[in-house]
């Protein structure tokens, strides 16, 4: 199926949609709700998302590279596989949300929400996590090179037996 050009407006309503493969790059969606919502393979690039609400959305392999998460609620979301580089994700309610494979790199998780969530093999080089809320993540063979991981909270996490995380004076182990 051939990605489909759709334009909606802030605050749209799209509970248990199903925008499978649609290209949604560039829409303003702040404040909508997607809760629910099938927007696997999606291209969200560059999308606004602020505000929204993503609770429970299939995103697996999603494309929202640049895209405006700020203080948008993604608890329980699917986002395994998809493309989070350069997204603005501070604030935001990921707890419990599915992450692995997901490319985080350079991306601003500054006092997001990280509470359970599933991280295996994600890429987390050079994302700014500080002030975020990882208790109880699972952070195993995830890449956090260059991480800013200032003031994050990090108690109880899985990350496995060989990967240290320094955080400024001391490490996590």
């Amino acid at each position: 199926m051939t990605e489909q050009r759709i334009t909606y407006n802030a605050g749209a309503n799209l509970i248990w949609a199903d925008l499978n493969k649609a290209d949604l790059s560039g829409n303003d969606l702040r404040r909508a709700n997607l809760s629910g919502a099938n927007v696997r393979e999606a291209n969200l690039s560059g999308t606004d998302l602020s505000e929204a609400y993503l609770i429970w959305a299939n995103l697996n392999k999603s494309n929202l590279s640049g895209a405006n998460l700020n203080k948008s609620n993604l608890s329980g979301a699917d986002l395994s596989g998809a493309n989070l580089s350069g997204a603005n994700l501070s604030g935001a309610d990921l707890s419990e949300a599915n992450l692995s494979g997901a490319d985080l790199s350079n991306a601003d998780l500054s006092g997001a929400d990280l509470r359970e969530a599933y991280l295996f093999e994600a890429n987390l080089n050079q994302a700014n996590l500080s002030g975020a809320n990882i208790r109880r993540a699972d952070l195993r063979e995830a890449d956090i090179r260059g991480a800013n991981l200032l003031e994050a909270d990090f108690d109880e996490i899985a990350i496995g037996d060989y990967l240290p995380i320094n955080q400024g004076n001391r490490t996590l182990v």
